[in-house]
């Protein structure tokens, strides 16, 4: 089975800059050139800097990553969407239009004898309190209505202090990390994963647990990484 793993890709609903305008470039030659590649594509979460389901708007700046995506799903490859941080909004567009399922916290598989658990790991920051106090109340559906009835220039104005904040906050790396890797030691003692493929830190990287694997699949916002598992055997590539 062909398997490939993305996360943390970012993609921006507004150019900011040349960075921002080559790495969504990049995101679209990588999609594009992976049609026909792979027999399942897991998208773990932060692919969007932000995601939200108004009840009849979608932010058209998506509108390229969305048609590649379903172009990607017309050659037979089977997507799974898992949110992350900044792409947890979702209401039905996604199954309804695109039918890729949705899932909140993580999807497991078994593939070529390969137990692996996909996740995009915010939940497992180390010592990120004030976070994880944030991720409850912004999950809240009060809240989200509240989002919902603003008109959507003015929410993604609001939006975009927050996701570029968050996406600077390189001091908290470590932390990241460690806490990925301490729920990967435990999730794989416990019920025996092959194979823990997380995102969130932006730090590819395949380390071996006990009898099994932490498998981070990096970024698109500097590393521009990817991680394949094809019959079983994984490996972190780097699109250029």
């Amino acid at each position: 089975m062909r398997i490939c793993v993305i996360s943390d890709m970012h993609y921006p609903y507004q150019m900011l800059d040349d960075r921002d305008k080559k790495n969504a470039e990049l995101v679209l030659s990588f999609l594009t050139e992976a049609k026909g590649k792979y027999d399942m594509m897991v998208l773990n979460g932060d692919i969007f800097d932000l995601w939200f389901d108004w009840k009849y708007t979608i932010i058209k700046q998506y509108f390229p990553l969305l048609h590649r995506l379903a172009d990607i799903q017309d050659e037979g490859c089977k997507l799974v969407m898992i949110s992350g941080n900044h792409d947890f909004w979702f209401n039905d567009f996604f199954q309804k239009y695109l039918t890729i399922p949705i899932y909140e916290e993580k999807y497991n598989i078994i593939a070529d004898g390969k137990k692996i658990l996909f996740t995009h790991g915010d939940l497992h920051p180390e010592f990120d309190v004030r976070y994880k106090l944030f991720r409850r109340l912004i999950r809240f559906n009060g809240i989200k209505k509240m989002f919902s009835l603003l008109h959507p220039d003015f929410s993604l104005k609001i939006a975009a202090r927050l996701t570029r904040s968050s996406r600077m906050k390189n001091f908290m790396q470590p932390q990241k990390t460690a806490g990925l890797k301490k729920y990967a030691k435990y999730i794989i003692n416990k019920e025996k994963y092959d194979y823990v493929c997380m995102g969130h830190s932006h730090q590819p990287e395949i380390m071996e647990i006990g009898t099994g694997k932490y498998i981070n699949t990096g970024d698109w916002t500097s590393h521009h990484t990817y991680v394949e598992i094809r019959d079983g055997k994984v490996e972190i590539k780097q699109y250029k």
